[in-house]
Order: C-alpha cells, then structure tokens, then sequence
C-alpha cells in the first residue's frame, strides 16, 4: 500500500465586515470593486442614505463602516454618532471628497477612526480598513496635517470657534438636513416617526435657536456647517423673504 499523504488544509481566515454606506450607485461600485480585490475583507451590506446605514449596522453589525458624510436623509456624521452610540465596538472610516478641517473635526468629535480622501488609492483604502479593525486610527496625510494644526491651534486657545455658538442636538441637526432637503412637515413625520405637530413645535424651536426665520436661512445654515451639499443651494431661493 503506497502511502498517501494526506492534503494540508489551510485554514479559512475570518474576513473583517464592512458596510459601505455612499449615496452614489456608481461610486458605490467602484468602492466595492477596490474593497473586494481584498482577500481579508468583504462588503456585508451598501447603504445609500444615512438612515440605512445606521439600520443595516444594527441588522449586520459589521466591524467596519466606510461612511461617506454628504448622505441624504441622514448625513454621514450624524449617522456616525447615532452608530456609535448604539454599537460602540464598530469603527467608523470616513470616505469623502471634503478636506475641511470643520468637517474633519465634526468626524473626529462624533468618534470616527479614520478619514480618507475619496482620491485615496484602493490598497490606501484597504490597509485603512486593516488599521481601525487593529484598533488604530488611520487618516489621509493631508488631513492628518490638519488635525495636527488644529491640536495645536487647541493647544494655543485658538481653536475653531464657528458655530460653537450653535450647538444642536442630534433630532435638531436631523430636522435641520430634512428641512434644508426639502422635505414637507409630513414627509419629516413619516420619516421621524413622530406626529406633524411635533414637527412643527420643532421646527420654531430650532428657528428660534438659530435665530433664523426663513427656509433659505436654514440651508445656508445646514450647508455651512456641513450637514448638507452645497449643491441643495441651487433648489433654494435665496431671495425669500424672513418671516
């Protein structure tokens, strides 16, 4: 009898889960396509609003969430926090086109990992996704600079005092994106889950903080402090009268 010998098994590795929440279909494709050429990673779920991202994360539980901050419905960084205080042991990777150091340190404030720019290389993406699952943080080198300055703005008492004055809270920065999208008091019920005259009581309340009286106002607002695109502007009047 000829001996045999018998075939080595290499054993199966677990892949580290991400979720990848990008309202862009094409984009979205692409990002998967880079992601998979990983043999150590896989995409578990795609999200194309904010508020999906935050609902797969509870249904999928992935370890990573790659979150892109211009979300509709949701933004990036609102969904970010909403995640995280949920499901504390997900780490969040922001992918975005937006290098400012107010939106970088919203990010980092709301408890995010990492943030890449989305000219950032395949493999850059990949070893991200490595560095936060090992429990490290990972940021473009660019914006890396930034937080470095803005530390030691901090660290000086100069740090970046726009819209401190201003601080809402999470139900208030989502009415605020849902306002400035455009969305009907009904259509903001539906999507809250709360009644039209809640939406409503909100809606004065948040005017009253800000000091602002009109629809335009609140998306100018919304679109300087980054909770939504500056592209929304152009659906807005900018000639509407104050209330």
């Amino acid at each position: 009898m000829s001996g045999l010998v018998p075939p080595v098994l290499t054993p199966l590795v677990k892949r580290i889960s991400v979720l990848l929440a990008e309202d862009h279909a094409i984009v979205r494709h692409g990002i998967r396509l880079l992601i998979e050429t990983s043999d150590d990673i896989e995409i578990v779920g795609e999200a194309n609003t904010g508020r999906e991202a935050v609902q797969l994360a509870g249904k999928l539980r992935p370890e990573i969430v790659v979150m892109d901050i211009a979300m509709p419905l949701l933004n990036g960084l609102e969904a970010t926090r909403q995640i995280l205080k949920a499901f504390p042991s997900v780490k969040v990777l922001i992918l975005s086109a937006h290098s400012d150091a107010e939106y970088v340190e919203q990010v980092v404030k709301a408890g995010a990992r990492g943030y890449l720019l989305k000219q950032s290389s395949g493999e850059v993406l990949a070893k991200a996704i490595r560095e936060l699952h090992q429990g490290r943080t990972f940021f473009s080198p660019s914006i890396a600079r930034r937080l470095q300055d803005g530390f030691q703005k901090s660290a000086d008492g100069v740090g970046l005092q726009k819209k401190s004055n201003h601080q809402l809270t999470s139900r208030e920065s989502e009415l605020l994106q849902l306002i400035a999208e455009g969305l009907a008091n009904k259509q903001i019920a539906s999507e809250l889950k709360i009644s039209i005259k809640t939406v409503e009581k909100h809606r004065q309340h948040l005017m009253e903080k800000l000091q602002i009286h009109d629809i335009a106002g609140l998306t100018r607002f919304a679109i300087s402090a980054g909770i939504v695109e500056s592209s929304i502007q152009s659906t807005v009047s900018t000639d509407m009268p104050a209330k």
